[in-house]
């Protein structure tokens, strides 16, 4: 008996009708016997903002049937913008997603809920995730009191190796021991359950090519030493490299899928000063501005390379790879067979190179396999 795993990274459906976003790879996830998506935003009418920074506006709870119309099964929702409207926003965005027929894991009405794993049956063999928030802030968190996400706390030591005063330091980043075991012992527990199991880690440096942190290789690895057959990573939104770590696939990050929003990019007329900020501090610090032919996608044009994750799960084991997609011109993946936009596959390919990893990657029907 075999089955196919399929998982996406970073789904935001904030600009237009999102049906469309997905007629392209739709075949691909509803092929799947099961397929996970990353629900990045809160799915709400409540408008009232908690969060501290910029906050990601409501998106139409119904916009998630199209995700399920879609053939996803699993919405990880552990995130940086899951308290962003508060408690309302979880519970109506949790609420959304399984009236569309989605299960949830990683988000909750309080830390015992967010911990709860989404475990499917399909064809005699149980899938088990788990989703965990590695990048904070803090007011996302779940607590036994309240609602919020499940998650690891990650800490940052600055270094000045040179005490040459205004010398930049040098960053070393590391996971919290007690929240690193919570998040290994809830995969233990897990791994007794189900025949598979998938850890999502919200994690990464944002919007910068190849570029992964101390901290993530540590939880990933940690997330595999507790049970995980494969990590999948989202969060930076674009492409991160992929290892293999005791031959098990870890996806640093899959980037961007449907991902699109009017939110980042302020209107001349805008009133929110932090939206303001952050546009000049996207250019400061990851260097891009969005492309004006994209107005639903403000995002760096190196991410416009993104891929399924596939895990192909038979009698012999766990076979790991990906399928290359395009974002194209109007913000959909498109996914890609061998000999369309090879440059795709070559790039996921050179980020992982280019991060130290030594992943092999070959063409195997319909999925670039990993090992």
């Amino acid at each position: 008996m075999s089955i196919r795993i399929a998982a996406v990274g970073d789904i935001v459906l904030q600009y237009g009708d999102p049906d469309p976003y997905f007629v392209a790879s739709a075949p691909v996830t509803r092929a799947s016997d099961v397929a996970i998506g990353q629900i990045e935003v809160p799915h709400t009418t409540e408008t009232a903002v908690t969060a501290l920074t910029v906050p990601s506006p409501p998106s139409d709870p119904a916009h998630l049937r199209a995700m399920a119309d879609a053939g996803y099964d699993i919405g990880t929702v552990a995130g940086n913008h899951v308290f962003d409207l508060g408690t309302k926003g979880v519970l109506d965005t949790l609420s959304a997603a399984h009236e569309a027929g989605i299960v949830t894991t990683g988000t909750g009405a309080n830390l015992a809920a967010a911990m709860v794993p989404a475990i499917v049956e399909r064809k005699g063999v149980r899938v088990g995730v788990l989703s965990f928030n590695c990048v904070g802030p803090r007011e996302s968190w779940a607590t036994s009191k309240k609602a919020g996400s499940a998650f690891v706390k990650v800490l940052t030591h600055y270094d000045l190796d040179d005490l040459n005063p205004g010398n930049p330091p040098q960053v070393y980043t590391f996971a919290d021991r007690r929240s690193l075991q919570q998040m290994s012992t809830a995969i233990e527990s897990l791994r007794r359950e189900v025949d598979v199991v998938v850890v999502a880690l919200h994690k990464g440096y944002g919007h910068t090519p190849a570029r992964i942190d101390d901290y993530e290789y540590e939880i990933s690895h940690a997330a595999v030493d507790a049970g995980a057959d494969a990590v999948v990573g989202h969060h930076s939104h674009i492409m991160r490299g992929i290892e293999m770590y005791r031959g098990k696939a870890i996806f640093h990050g899959l980037g961007n899928f449907v991902t699109v929003t009017d939110a980042l990019t302020p209107s001349p007329d805008s009133d929110s000063e932090e939206l303001k900020a952050w546009a000049r501090r996207r250019v400061e610090m990851y260097g891009f501005s969005p492309d004006p032919d994209m107005p639903g996608y403000p995002f760096h044009p190196e991410s416009r390379n993104t891929a399924i994750a596939i895990l192909d799960v038979d009698e012999s084991g766990i076979h790991a790879g990906f399928i290359p997609c395009w974002i194209d011109g109007d913000a959909a993946p498109v996914p890609l067979a061998r000999g369309e936009r090879d440059s795709v596959a070559d790039y996921i390919e050179d980020i992982s190179r280019r991060a130290g990893l030594q992943t092999r990657f070959e063409w195997e029907g319909d999925v670039v396999r990993v090992s």
